[in-house]
């Protein structure tokens, strides 16, 4: 397929101008989403530290977490970063089933991702630690709380942000899938030449930004207690 028959768009002179106007595009875009993330930060440092009290509140909502559940997930999002990698390295060097291929193997490590949250999920809704109505730890947990002088609304905080941000990520991971996975559809019908695999190069700025954000989200959520 010739590069300027099907890639280049109307409005723009060459695909160098084009590309050009699509990553700074994608790059505004990412910084938005920073901020976006970075608000959510901000309130869960700000809560965190704003008494000793909330802190322990925090700490207690911490270590209810699976760490080795987290940590299974982070490998399983660094090798969807390499898959991503792979995928980008594939359209540049026009290699259509490698590309094919790393994109299929991306969206299902997404996949798997998702279900181990959806575990992660269930189980937190079987503890009762589902902020709200559903918020009703056991018996024995509320003593363990008592005796640290934890206050629970202020565990219950914790798990307000932690569905927040760990559901933020999951809808930015499934949106992340739905475009790979269109992706994978027009890869079949050759409309990434090497000429021009911008496309998928902006895909997998996006898919790392998503993978950064868990690697922050990891520490926060999962570690941060004493």
């Amino acid at each position: 397929m010739s590069s300027d028959s099907g890639q280049l768009a109307h409005h723009f002179e060459n695909l160098e101008q084009q590309t050009s106007a699509a990553q700074l595009g994608m790059w505004a875009f990412l910084a938005t989403e920073i901020l976006f993330f970075g608000g959510v930060f901000t309130g869960y440092a700000v809560y965190r530290n704003w008494k000793p009290e909330y802190e322990a509140g925090f700490n207690a909502g911490s270590r209810e977490q699976l760490v080795i559940v987290g940590g299974i997930n982070t490998a399983i999002l660094l090798t969807s970063s390499l898959t991503m990698a792979l995928a980008v390295h594939a359209a540049t060097a026009g290699r259509r089933s490698a590309l094919i291929r790393n994109l299929g193997l991306t969206i299902l490590l997404g996949a798997a991702f998702l279900g181990v949250k959806v575990f992660e999920y269930h189980r937190d809704y079987v503890e009762g630690m589902v902020p709200g109505v559903w918020f009703h730890p056991s018996t024995k947990t509320l003593q363990e709380w008592s005796k640290e002088k934890v206050n629970p609304r202020q565990v219950e905080l914790y798990f307000v942000f932690y569905f927040v941000l760990t559901g933020l990520h999951a809808l930015h991971m499934v949106i992340g899938m739905g475009v790979l996975g269109v992706q994978i559809v027009l890869a079949r019908r050759g409309w990434f030449p090497p000429e021009y695999p911008t496309p998928i190069e902006l895909s997998g700025l996006y898919w790392h930004f998503v993978d950064i954000v868990w690697i922050f989200l990891f520490p926060l959520l999962y570690l941060l207690h004493h």
